[in-house]
């Protein structure tokens, strides 16, 4: 058993690099953002099309939850063309550390989707965030179409986080994923339609069609069927916090491969510090103080 969840971790970790690694790829294609979402979404659906062929796995949705996830997969198509927009428009440093206010908004929106009281604990690490992302706007003016189209990014990254959470409920994850990545293709091939974007050349370099082959098979469609898996043999609150390395991970590999394109100033560092460490000491304090209520109100847990 231990052998297993060792493993387990180890496969996890990886994936949470690879997932990283997505960001570096976004700097190193030389397409623009919303061509780079148009062929990422169109592989990563097609790998996972030929898994549930291998798999035998049926594909069959109701039609209410068709028309969520065809939505919602909107949501989604537009959360990665503004993450990548951010690369693109400043740095992965920078683009990564935005995404991470993910949380922010997840601790504001949530409750409101659910109509419940917003969490202290929640409120206070928003906070820190806030004071966070305002250190890094104040010290890196020059990124500052890149932070907000990184804040945009993730924003949307919380709304579809938030309907996927009620979703996978009733449908398997894997599926889940599969219709939203077809339904940000339509989505996207809709608005080339509307902007005369199919005038554009998607003529692809050499290097570019190996980065995106990657990106689509790799990153998105092997590292989220890894990522679901481990999920059976580790706990919750294990998989939230080895998933809050990822902008870690990112930044690393953006420093060794990039150089000095990634350095920043000091502000950013600090700013980047108490967010992305807010971030990954939630779930301990959050554990910590549900043990506490445990003990001490053991028959509300019953």
């Amino acid at each position: 058993m231990k052998i297993n969840i060792k493993s387990n971790l180890f496969i996890l970790h990886v994936t949470v690099l690879v997932w990283g690694f997505t960001a570096i790829l976004g700097a190193l294609i030389s397409i623009n953002e919303i061509l780079l979402v148009w062929y990422r979404v169109l592989i990563a659906a097609l790998a996972l099309f030929v898994y549930f062929k291998w798999t035998k796995t049926k594909l069959q949705i109701t039609r209410k939850t068709l028309i969520t996830l065809f939505f919602t997969g909107g949501i989604v198509g537009l959360h990665w063309v503004l993450f990548f927009g951010s690369i693109k428009a400043s740095n992965v440093s920078v683009a990564m550390v935005c995404l991470s206010s993910l949380t922010l908004f997840t601790s504001i929106l949530e409750p409101l989707f659910n109509r419940v009281k917003i969490s202290k604990l929640e409120l206070i690490v928003g906070m820190l965030i806030i004071a966070g992302i305002c250190l890094i706007f104040k010290f890196e003016t020059q990124y500052k179409t890149g932070i907000i189209m990184g804040l945009l990014s993730a924003l949307c990254a919380s709304i579809f986080s938030i309907i996927n959470a009620k979703q996978v409920k009733k449908v398997a994850a894997s599926i889940i994923s599969f219709y939203e990545l077809l339904s940000a293709f339509i989505w996207i091939n809709i608005y080339f339609l509307i902007n005369n974007g199919f005038a554009q050349s998607f003529q692809l370099t050499t290097s570019d069609i190996i980065y995106l082959l990657i990106l689509g098979i790799v990153c998105t469609a092997v590292a989220y069927v890894a990522g679901v898996s481990v999920m059976k043999e580790l706990s919750a609150f294990r998989v939230a916090l080895i998933t809050n390395l990822e902008p870690v991970y990112a930044i690393i590999l953006a420093l060794l491969i990039f150089g000095n394109n990634e350095k920043m100033t000091g502000g950013f560092y600090v700013g980047a510090i108490i967010i992305i460490g807010s971030i990954f000491l939630y779930p301990i304090v959050k554990s910590q103080i549900e043990k506490k209520k445990l003990k001490k109100y053991p028959h509300l847990f019953n």
